[in-house]
């Protein structure tokens, strides 16, 4: 019997906080993974990993990664964007320029990729976006209003495109990571950081090996598509 070959998954981000640790879980599962970054090339990539040139801001750089994707593998299975940035502060305080970044990388970034990766998804009639989330955006976040409303942006996008791309067989779906010890989250400091602990009912942060865990698992399922995954232990109310 002939054996599936193995899937073909981009990761954005990849030599993050929570990039590096996704995209080599996919490589122990066995997936072909190209590894996008950005401040500069990594000096010695994991085993598995296919480092590409990849800024979410540029549009040709995101077509670029894709057409790789296929010209090497002939197929993309699946994108998981874990680009992403946050400027904090409060409304009155934050600067123009902070507020459009957030947007530019966390929505429109993603947007971006997405665009691009749709169109030979829809040849193969077959693909899963993973788009990453975060609680601020449905509970939003003292401080952080820029990252609150781009990432309540994308669980909308997230939404819509589910339902454009369901009946072309393409998944979409957001996971909500929950606070992680990433580089992102350094400038809170350890009080903001314990408070985020705090109001976890298990009483402590999440791991970013656990969401990579969650992640790889997702992009196997067949049948879910439109959801927002929330993945520590904040509860929030329905309304």
């Amino acid at each position: 019997m002939k054996s599936e070959p193995p899937p073909v998954y981009l990761v954005t981000g990849a030599f993050g906080g929570l990039g590096r640790p996704v995209a080599e879980e996919l490589a122990r599962a066995g997936a072909r993974v190209l590894a996008g970054w950005h401040s500069g090339p990594p000096e010695a990539a994991p085993e598995g990993l296919e480092p590409v040139p990849l800024d979410v801001t540029d549009e040709t750089q995101c077509r670029a990664a894709v057409e790789l994707a296929v010209a090497r593998h002939g197929r993309l299975d699946g994108v998981v964007h874990c680009a992403g940035t946050a400027h904090n502060a409060l409304l009155a305080r934050l600067d123009a320029a902070d507020w459009d970044a957030c947007f530019r990388v966390n929505l429109d970034g993603t947007r971006r990729l997405d665009r691009a990766a749709i169109r030979p998804m829809v040849r193969q009639r077959s693909g899963h976006l993973v788009h990453i989330g975060s609680f601020a955006g449905i509970a939003g976040a003292e401080g952080r209003s820029a990252y609150a409303a781009s990432k309540a942006a994308l669980h909308g996008l997230t939404q819509s495109l589910a339902q454009e791309l369901g009946s072309r067989n393409i998944q979409v779906n957001t996971v909500l990571p929950g606070v992680l010890r990433t580089p992102m989250t350094e400038s809170l400091g350890e009080d903001r950081l314990a408070g985020f602990a705090s109001g976890n009912t298990l009483g402590r942060l999440n791991d970013p090996a656990e969401v990579a865990r969650f992640i790889s698992f997702l992009l196997t399922t067949r049948n879910v598509s439109g959801q927002l995954f929330n993945l520590d232990s904040r509860i929030h109310r329905w309304a």
